[in-house]
């Protein structure tokens, strides 16, 4: 048993020793293999190959680099992609200065770019870049990794290019060292077309000290005779300014125009007899004009520091400029119910004021919530109109005064005016029109001599002086009729009873005592009219 063992033992170990030999000697042949599969495959340098910046040939990595960069032109792309991070580049370049070499290295990146700059002759430049943390270095990506940022870099790229807004970086020393397709046209037109590198700073950042705070700076950049204006925002990032520059001429040209207007409607107010006060949606005075001054005798230092429509009230109330209330309750109630119906629409109201004087406040609602208030003097024109109402009450006193019954027709027939005579001799509710009128005498006093003269004579030209006659009246009685011509082709119509002995003669008085009948009113007509 003892012999079975040792003998299972041994034939393990040697099992065991035979394995791990062949997986020795495996690991080996596979390193090899890798070995020689880096020694035959390598890393391809960059390398381009210009004649006169035109570009003869590249390797295979240095033609994937031209792929990725922005611009027209291998070279121009290149050199700007270049420029960016060897400042110096802009000078070297064009002209190595008879060597034959030149070697640059980027200075301020953690992992600095190495170009190697060889003049062949007959203009044959080429250059070598290498970057010296990859060298000697074998880096392992995953495609969908190494897709996703290829894919996530041009939507980036190409939506910085397209913008129209200007985007650059900048650093300690203020030299300009990334900028987008937006900036690098318009410095390229400020320079005629060039590219020049390191790029002009197109705006100074460095004239402003605040820049960095606060809200965005408007800036203003000249080219071609004309101003550009942009709202500038900076920020700091890893040791450099990063500053966007977007384009504010629309709204430079909106604000113009709307100081010119606000100006404009300022001038216009100005000359405004009536009182102007706008106040916004937080009800704060916003604009008022000189004529609010005069009107109300508010101070200017208060209008200028923009009141509140109750301050601006209480002010008005401590002048004595509204009309006086009972008490400070119901002042206040009338005030809230001014303000509420000037918001919600037209509004308004007549302020008697305790100096005699007539305001006419007129409420207007204003977009946006605002309201604007008028203020507006018409003490002479109340006192007017109250004087014409007068004259209109005692001419119409002096005309129910008379014995006559008097009416005054218009040059079509409408009735202007009558006295209480005439409407109790032919009836208190007199109609409109002449013809009206000649029907009602018809139908009250029948047909005569008397009135037909009357007829006739309303209804043709009237002479310079007046006409008289007489007719039945409606009660049996006599009337002497008067017609006068008046201004404006109107009629002045008078009726009198009793009607006196006439002597001949159209302007002769009448008599002193009249007849009874209708052929006497014949008779006296006859006379009349000679």
């Amino acid at each position: 048993m003892v012999a079975h063992f040792l003998i299972a033992f041994a034939a393990a170990a040697l099992a065991v020793l035979l394995a791990l030999l062949l997986i020795r000697l495996v690991d080996g042949r596979m390193a090899g293999r890798r070995a020689a599969r880096g020694l035959d495959l390598g890393i391809e340098p960059i390398v381009f190959l210009f004649r006169d910046q035109v570009l003869l040939d590249a390797t295979g990595p240095a033609r994937a680099l031209l792929a990725t960069l922005p611009g027209e032109g291998d070279w121009q792309r290149l050199t700007c992609w270049l420029g960016m991070r060897l400042p110096e580049l802009g000078v070297v370049l064009p002209d190595l200065g008879g060597a034959a070499r030149l070697e640059l290295k980027e200075r301020a990146a953690a992992n600095p770019l190495r170009l190697l700059a060889e003049d062949l002759g007959d203009g044959t430049l080429r250059l070598t870049l290498a970057d010296p943390s990859a060298e000697n270095a074998g880096i392992l990506v995953d495609s969908l990794s190494l897709g996703a940022m290829e894919q996530e870099l041009e939507i980036l790229r190409s939506t910085m290019d397209h913008s129209p807004m200007l985007a650059w970086r900048q650093d300690r020393q203020g030299q300009v060292t990334w900028a987008n397709s937006a900036y690098l046209q318009l410095a390229e037109a400020k320079a005629d077309g060039q590219t020049v590198w390191p790029l002009p700073p197109l705006i100074d950042l460095a004239a402003r000290p605040p820049f960095g705070a606060g809200p965005a700076r408007r800036v203003q950049v000249e080219h071609d005779g004309q101003s550009r204006w942009y709202d500038c925002h900076v920020h700091e990032i890893a040791e450099q300014t990063v500053a966007i520059a977007l384009p504010a001429d629309a709204a430079v040209r909106a604000e113009r125009s709307l100081r010119e207007f606000v100006q404009t409607l300022t001038k216009t107010f100005a000359d405004l007899p009536i009182g102007l006060a706008i106040f916004d949606r937080d009800r704060n005075l916003q604009l008022f004009n000189p004529a609010l001054i005069d009107l109300t005798g508010l101070a200017t230092g208060f209008l200028t520091a923009r009141p509140t429509l109750h301050a601006f009230l209480d002010r008005l109330r401590e002048a004595r400029m509204v009309p006086e209330p009972k008490d400070y309750r119901s002042w206040r109630h009338q005030m809230n119910t001014l303000e509420a119906a000037a918001a919600s629409g037209h509004h308004v109201e007549m302020w008697s004021l305790p100096g005699g004087q007539t305001y006419r406040v007129t409420g207007r609602p204003h977009p946006d919530g605002a309201v604007a208030f008028l203020f507006e003097d018409i003490t002479s024109e109340i006192s007017l109109t109250r004087k014409f109402r007068a004259d209109l009450s005692l001419g119409a006193e002096v005309l129910d005064a008379l014995e006559d019954a008097v009416a005054v027709f218009a040059a079509n027939g409408e009735l202007l005016i009558s006295n209480r005579r005439y409407a109790g001799l032919w009836g208190a509710a007199a109609p409109a029109t002449l013809d009206d009128h000649i029907a009602i005498w018809l139908g009250a006093c029948g047909q005569s001599p008397g009135l037909a003269a009357l007829r006739e004579a309303l209804m043709s030209a009237l002479p310079d002086e007046p006409l008289r006659g007489a007719m039945a009246g409606p009660s049996g009685g006599l009337l002497s009729w008067g017609l006068r011509g008046l201004s404006g082709g109107r009629v002045l119509l008078n009726f009198a009873a009793p009607v006196p002995t006439l002597p001949l003669g159209r302007d002769a008085p009448l008599a002193a005592e009249a007849p009874t009948s209708a052929q006497a009113a014949a008779d006296m007509q006859r006379a009349m009219t000679g």
